[in-house]
């Protein structure tokens, strides 16, 4: 056998191969789609992990974002009667009255004596959250950037679109818009399938044609959530204060002493009195609320 004839038949064994693993990549391919589209939208083909995910806070680049996770915070903290919360603009302040356990309050006929304590917070700092596609709902993405519509405005027209079955969509229960996306829930189980099925739409918005996906929306449920105290820098707990002056006028005393740089103290931003024998509430949100 010659070269150009060992040539050759390496190159057809080579073309052999080739054609073999083409067409077994082919079949492979299509028993994939055939899974695909005989799969409802809210199973998937392939093992997925059940490990529920678990948010640990978050970390930016070049900075630590604030340890807790839940955006407009509301925090609601019990007040005893005879007690004060004092807020200070400055948490140097705060520390340097803190340094001091009892501030003795002087007045005409008698003297007050408080006791001070830092204030601490429970905040979430981790939250255990199982996911799962929701079978009645889709999220609809893919909007275009300065589409001026208000929030009303776009709502009313994807509902009137996906409710419209040439549209193969469906009868309308909920609606929500979302960051990046607007969650639609329906009323039938199928009309959520189809929509996803199909994927791609074109809707009319705000006199232009969006072209908009649709995809399984995926829904949550917090399994847990580890709390812990957080001191609040700026803040100090005023206890044990007498019954012996009326509210406004101990308010006023209050805040005079805590302002005075003698005793520790410096600009107090708020000042909240709770006289004895009742009760207060005091509400701390995020600076976004």
């Amino acid at each position: 056998m010659s070269v150009t004839e060992d040539t050759a038949f390496c190159n057809g064994s080579l073309f052999r191969f080739l054609w073999e693993e083409q067409a077994s990549l082919k079949m492979r391919l299509q028993e994939l789609k055939r899974k695909l589209s005989n799969c409802p939208p809210d199973k998937v083909p392939f093992p997925v992990p059940e490990v529920p995910l678990v948010f640990r806070g978050q970390i930016q680049q070049g900075r630590e974002v604030p340890k807790s996770l839940v955006s407009n915070l509301r925090i609601c903290y019990p007040l005893p009667g005879g007690s004060a919360l004092v807020n200070f603009d400055d948490p140097k302040v705060a520390t340097q009255v803190l340094q001091q356990k009892e501030h003795k309050i002087d007045l005409e006929e008698c003297r007050l004596r408080v006791q001070v304590q830092p204030l601490e917070l429970p905040v979430v700092t981790t939250i255990q959250v199982s996911s799962y596609m929701s079978g009645q709902k889709v999220l609809v993405s893919g909007f275009p950037a300065g589409l001026r519509l208000s929030e009303e405005e776009l709502l009313d027209k994807l509902e009137i679109f996906f409710g419209k079955t040439k549209n193969g969509g469906g009868d309308v229960e909920t609606r929500e818009l979302l960051h990046g996306g607007v969650m639609m829930g329906f009323a039938k189980d199928e009309v959520a399938q189809n929509l996803c099925r199909i994927g791609q739409f074109t809707v009319p918005l705000g006199g232009q044609q969006c072209p908009l996906k649709v995809s399984p929306y995926m829904s949550g449920e917090i399994q847990k959530a580890e709390i812990r105290s957080q001191p609040m820098p700026q803040s100090v707990l005023v206890l044990n204060i007498p019954d012996v002056l009326d509210g406004p006028e101990l308010h006023d005393i209050l805040e005079i002493h805590f302002q005075k740089p003698t005793r520790g103290g410096g600009e107090v931003e708020a000042l909240t009195v709770v006289p004895p024998g009742q009760q207060g509430l005091a509400v701390f949100t995020t600076k976004s609320c």
